[in-house]
């Protein structure tokens, strides 16, 4: 469950990293029509990440693989 949850942290830092590449990058004159499909399908590609990271998240919940852990409220 940890190695899931860790391989898409990284792909989501890795889609973010890959946008700001592709905005610095197509910040020069000639390659400024490029940059933004670019940019857009890699922040996309981050929000679908994210959002089935947490669909996987609360469904690992539902399914009781998961259980939910916290300070105790009455001390």
């Amino acid at each position: 469950m940890k190695l899931v949850i860790s391989i898409a942290f990284i792909g989501i830092l890795g889609a973010l990293a890959a946008a700001g590449l592709f905005m610095l990058k197509g910040s020069s004159g000639a390659d400024k029509s490029k940059r933004g499909p670019n940019m857009a399908r890699a922040l996309a590609l981050r929000v679908g990440l994210s959002v089935a990271l947490f669909l996987f998240i609360l469904l690992s919940y539902l399914m009781g693989w998961i259980e939910p852990t916290g300070l105790p409220l009455n001390r």
